[in-house]
């Protein structure tokens, strides 16, 4: 086990639905890989990062979008990789015996285009040593003629519930923005058997080659990421909250956070955890700097723990 995360007088220990962290701080899927990389990086410290949320598995291997798949924003990243991923199979056969869970939490990320590809690769991990498992309801619904799972608060219940019957492992359901009322998709999920949210998800967005006058993301649209998105990410944090505070449902906040400011924000607003992802693409130590800013707060405010924080907003 990692002995940092299992020391409950560290300011920044975190329990998440039973799961000791050593921080707050957790790094999203897609943005580090399947973790070794990230692990590998010169200067990490298994102090720093609480969890690790690994990049999205579907059932089969998947070889994602054409290109391009990244393109920078102002204040922001747009990215549509499009689930390229080697399969559920070899990422519990071959990668995760690689990775050393003793370091930090390892959460698994689940998509897929059916109810039935989402039971598959929940099933999978379940029978794994993975510490947790994020769904990812942004996935398009073959069938259902592409209607997102998670733009449908009915359709994302029907994967939680789905998931949920197959693992005893701590579920949390990766919300979208892209849809009418966050709130009734986070009181359905809690219905059908999630343990916590990771508020938010991408928000959809394009960019055009004013030249050629074509998109410039081989798919045309993709999610946009970074501190542009932070107000909103922000704002459905705390509503989420709203429904989950009372049912005791953690949230981990995500949406733009580069600094302790921004981290404390999220705590504020109703946030256990927080999730840290482009950020990383700039500068791949930030969480140290995220961890020493939110400690520096709590000594200031006479505070001996982060969860002390979390949805203190004054109304």
């Amino acid at each position: 086990m990692n002995t940092a995360a299992a020391n409950p007088e560290n300011p920044l220990h975190t329990d998440l639905c039973g799961i000791p962290m050593a921080s707050p701080v957790v790094l999203l899927s897609g943005c580090v890989g399947f973790g070794e990389e990230y692990t590998r990086v010169v200067g990490f410290s298994n102090h720093d990062v609480g969890a690790v949320v690994l990049k999205g598995t579907t059932g089969d291997a998947r070889l994602g979008n054409p290109p391009h798949r990244v393109y920078e924003t102002p204040m922001g990243m747009l990215n549509a990789i499009g689930l390229q991923n080697p399969g559920v199979d070899q990422v519990v056969d071959e990668i995760l015996p690689g990775l050393d869970f003793t370091e930090t939490r390892f959460f698994a990320n689940v998509s897929g285009s059916t109810i039935e590809e989402y039971e598959r690769v929940t099933r999978r991990f379940d029978d794994s040593p993975i510490d947790a498992i994020e769904i990812n309801i942004s996935c398009p619904n073959v069938k259902e003629g592409g209607v997102q799972f998670g733009n449908d608060p009915a359709m994302s219940a029907r994967v939680v519930a789905a998931c949920r019957k197959l693992t005893s492992k701590p579920i949390f359901t990766k919300l979208s923005p892209n849809q009418t009322d966050i709130r009734e998709n986070a009181r359905l999920c809690i219905e059908a058997g999630t343990d916590g949210f990771s508020v938010i998800n991408t928000l959809m967005g394009m960019a055009i080659d004013i030249h050629t006058r074509t998109p410039i993301i081989g798919n045309r649209q993709g999610g946009l990421s970074g501190p542009a998105i932070k107000p909103i990410a922000l704002l459905k944090t705390n509503q989420v909250f709203e429904v989950a505070g009372p049912h005791n449902v953690p949230i981990i906040g995500q949406g733009g956070i580069t600094t302790a400011e921004d981290a404390l924000e999220f705590l504020i607003a109703g946030a256990s955890a927080v999730g840290i992802g482009t950020a990383l693409f700039y500068d791949p130590l930030v969480c140290k700097k995220i961890n020493t800013g939110i400690e520096d707060y709590l000594a200031q405010h006479g505070l001996t723990n982060v969860a002390q924080l979390v949805g203190s907003l004054a109304s």
